[in-house]
This record gives C-alpha cells, sequence and structure tokens, in this order.
C-alpha cells in the first residue's frame, strides 16, 4: 500500500488538488479490476483536520490532521494562494518531517515555494507556475529554476509547473511507482492526453 498525502489548506487551488487525486483514485480503481496490485491510497491531510476552503470557495473535508495520519509514501503539495502558508513554521516543519519519511515529495504549482520554503530544493532543479517563476527564482536563489517543463523530477523531489501540469506529474508519479500500463490505462479512462 502506497499512501499518497495530498496537503489541504486556505486558499488551495482546487486543481492541484483534485486532478492529482483523480489520477492517483483511477489508477488505483483501474489496478483492482485488472488484478494488478498498484495498492495506490490517496487521502487528504489538513493542519487541523477541519473543513478547508480551498480557492473559489470549494470546501474540502481532510481525512487527517497533523496529529494524526498514516505515513505517506508520497507528499503531494499543491499551490494556490500560499503566501499565508509560506509563513508558517509549523507547516515547513510538517513537510521536511514527512519527506524524511516519504518516497517521494512533490508539488504542484506554487506548492514549489512551500517544499522551498521547508529546504526541500536547495541545489536541485525545480519549476511553478509561469505566472510565479520571477518571484520563485527571486526568493529562492539556490533553486535551478525551469521554464518551459510540465514537470521536473529530481529522483524523490518532483515539482510541476501551474495547475494542469500536476496531472501530467501525477500521471508520471503511477509510471514510476506502478508501471507505464497502468499510467497510460488511467490517463484514457479520464480522456486526458499525456
Amino acid at each position: 500500500m502506497i499512501n499518497i498525502a495530498i496537503y489541504v489548506y486556505e486558499g488551495a487551488e482546487v486543481l492541484d488538488v483534485a486532478g492529482p487525486f483523480e489520477v492517483f483514485a483511477t489508477a488505483a480503481r483501474l489496478a483492482g479490476t485488472s488484478g494488478e496490485s498498484s495498492s495506490l491510497n490517496p487521502f487528504l491531510i489538513g493542519q487541523t483536520g477541519k473543513q478547508v476552503g480551498l480557492r473559489g470557495g470549494f470546501r474540502v473535508m481532510p481525512d487527517f490532521g497533523f496529529s494524526s495520519h498514516p505515513s505517506p509514501g508520497v507528499l503531494l503539495v499543491p499551490g494556490g494562494d500560499h503566501s499565508a502558508e509560506q509563513k508558517k513554521k509549523e507547516v515547513a516543519n510538517w513537510i521536511k518531517q514527512q519527506n524524511s519519511v516519504a518516497r517521494l515529495t512533490v508539488s504542484v504549482c506554487t506548492g514549489a515555494f512551500l517544499l522551498a520554503e521547508a529546504g526541500l530544493l536547495q541545489g536541485l532543479r525545480a519549476t511553478t507556475h509561469h505566472e510565479d517563476l520571477q518571484t520563485f527564482a527571486a526568493q529562492f536563489p539556490a533553486v535551478a529554476v525551469e521554464a518551459d517543463q510540465r514537470w521536473v523530477d529530481e529522483g524523490r523531489i518532483l515539482t510541476s509547473a501551474g495547475i494542469s501540469a500536476g496531472i501530467d506529474m501525477s500521471l508520471h508519479i503511477v509510471e514510476r511507482l506502478a508501471g507505464s500500463r497502468l499510467s497510460r490505462q488511467t490517463a484514457a479512462n479520464m480522456a486526458w492526453d499525456y
């Protein structure tokens, strides 16, 4: 069983959360019906475990809070209105702690700011939303910022460009964890051009 922990916070981008969740949930369902054993288990974690308002007023109920959740095999941090989250030391510390046990730590869009704030991107290549590349480069000069990339895979750390790019990166993660056949089936089921 590979736990896919998706962090949710006030102002997170809806598709940054829902797109990857759909990829991992669809892959798990398809693997189950074909007899394969990918055992992907996506779930949501919020800081307090209470309901969270994503961008545009889309409300979600996390499955867990910081104080009690399964150990992640993959930690996914979405972007959105990340400024307040970036200032929270407890969030940076939690991301750093989860990274120490996760197989992969990944960000979608401006979630890269939160990974960088936690010190996880120093000396690595990374990307983020195209409108935020310059700001990101200025705030985190030790990160080699990649423009015009849907996602950047640095082994244990992956970052994706804006919003829908998180779906592409998540399909790539399914391929890494469970093989190209399942990632292709997942994309086809979602009618996604991958």
